[in-house]
């Protein structure tokens, strides 16, 4: 909602004397809370109701956290807009520790990630990894209960809650390499919904854009989904895009990475020739085990 209510303030500052009216909706996604998101269909369940709502005229666009958007757009949408980035990293939450490296062995650490588990599970063996689903609150509520010893999210969201004071530490890349998209919004039309492309137009940012591009292609080569722990990011330093990303079995115990550098306006092709330099590492023989075990 916060997203949804960003994205309409800024519209509204855009088009003085327009009305833009939230439809509120809580998708498949929000509901089932049970399970890891990788056993109930995906990041798809986050996106389905709202692009029926645009299929039957209730809705004129979509507003979605990137990383929740799948790879491959349903036929008939596109991504039509990426807006600047919130911090993209992953935030380490605890009440009692200062960092992963504070935790003692058998430490109960939470996340709804299998990104975020395969590294937890390869750089710290000792720790004990439990799934952690819904909301902010929700999960700030289980932390707080003491379920959990310290929980991993995505920063940008308590950033934007104005939760900020309860990370205890940002992790950086080299620690936990963020999801393709994190951080990132995406505004998500029509196909061929030409007056609503000229409205949404002004929120793109264009080096977000480039390096989103970049990290979906390279997550989309390589059949990213909920149910591949996988790792894609990208920035851009001094001029170049530096697009880094890893594949990993949800264990830990096996992982390929490798990073590159290119011109942003070769968003994707950057995003395909690293996914191949993956594959090159040994990265199909993790993808064949991570398609028995689901």
């Amino acid at each position: 909602m916060w997203q949804a209510v960003h994205v309409r303030d800024r519209l509204s500052s855009l088009n003085p004397g327009a009305e833009v009216v939230i439809l509120g909706m809580t998708t498949k996604g929000d509901q089932i809370l049970d399970r890891p998101l990788a056993e109930i269909g995906g990041k798809g369940l986050f996106i389905k109701e709202l692009e029926v709502a645009m299929q039957e005229g209730k809705a004129h666009l979509a507003v979605h956290s990137m990383k929740d958007v799948p790879m491959v757009m349903p036929e008939g949408f596109v991504l039509a807009a990426i807006s600047a980035r919130e911090n993209p990293r992953d935030a380490f939450v605890s009440n009692k520790y200062n960092g992963l490296d504070d935790l003692p062995a058998g430490a109960v650490v939470g996340t709804s990630s299998l990104r975020r588990e395969s590294i937890l599970r390869a750089k710290y063996p000792q720790l004990v990894i439990k799934s952690l689903r819904g909301n902010l609150d929700t999960r700030l509520k289980k932390l707080d209960a003491g379920e959990y010893d310290a929980i991993i999210l995505a920063a940008a969201g308590l950033i934007r809650l104005g939760l900020k004071d309860r990370i205890k530490s940002i992790l950086t890349p080299e620690q936990s390499l963020p999801a393709p998209g994190q951080g990132a919004l995406g505004i998500e039309l029509i196909d061929g919904a030409a007056e609503m492309l000229d409205v949404v137009a002004p929120l793109n940012d264009p080096e977000t854009a480039h390096c989103v591009r970049a990290e979906r292609a390279f997550s989309r080569a390589l059949g990213g989904s909920c149910q591949v722990p996988l790792g894609g990011y990208a920035v851009i330093d001094n001029g170049q895009l530096w697009l880094r990303g890893f594949v990993a079995t949800a264990d830990g115990k096996e992982m390929v990475s490798a990073e590159l550098r290119g011109n942003p306006a070769d968003d994707e092709a950057l995003g395909l020739k690293l996914a191949a330099e993956l594959r090159a590492k040994g990265a199909d023989a993790i993808l064949e085990k991570l398609a028995h075990c689901k």
